[in-house]
């Protein structure tokens, strides 16, 4: 399965809501495969199909640490439903979140320590299950994707200056970034 170019914060379809998915068929299923490659060969948890260009409603994931959702999997057309959001400040360490489309940057953030997410797999099935802690994370900043937000757009005061300086210096915020996992330079140093 192919690897595909990661889009960079900027590109428009990182910043719109996603259209559902309606045709469940090979095509879909190629897609899917060729996300799992994209992500494994990014060192990713999770990408969305706005990250590599697609405005489908549709996200990869691998957590090995859950207990009622597949260890590797996809949700298409996905539903969360939360616990509260503590209004605390984040922690610089125990909050701080990357993202392949911000790549070599991370920020504290914080997020609810609960998700329920139902959707439907590549065949069409529908899908159910719990995500606590880190997997809980997961499951929100991947579907923020889906949203047109990624989770630069959310953070804290303190926190969002940094994050316009590093935009601003690095040149993001326009049309035409990319950078393709496993060629290019890998901005998280694995």
């Amino acid at each position: 399965m192919p690897i595909r170019q990661i889009t960079v914060y900027g590109e428009p379809v990182l910043h719109k809501r996603a259209v559902e998915v309606t045709q469940f068929d090979d095509e879909l299923r190629h897609l899917v495969a060729d996300m799992h490659t994209t992500m494994d060969a990014a060192h990713g948890v999770g990408l969305a199909a706005p990250q590599i260009g697609l405005g489908l409603r549709m996200f990869t994931y691998v957590y090995a640490d859950q207990d009622d959702a597949q260890e590797r999997g996809v949700v298409i057309n996905p539903k969360l439903t939360l616990s509260k959001v503590s209004q605390g400040v984040p922690d610089a360490e125990d909050d701080s979140e990357g993202c392949l489309s911000v790549p070599g940057l991370d920020f504290p953030l914080k997020r609810a320590d609960y998700a329920k997410v139902e959707g439907f797999d590549e065949f069409g099935n529908p899908i159910s299950f719990e995500a606590h802690g880190w997997f809980a994370r997961i499951m929100q900043h991947e579907y923020d994707h889906l949203d047109g937000l990624l989770y630069v757009d959310k953070l804290q005061p303190r926190w969002e200056k940094r994050w316009k300086k590093a935009k601003k210096s690095l040149g993001w915020g326009v049309p035409g970034n990319t950078w393709l996992p496993g060629t290019d330079a890998d901005p998280f140093g694995h």
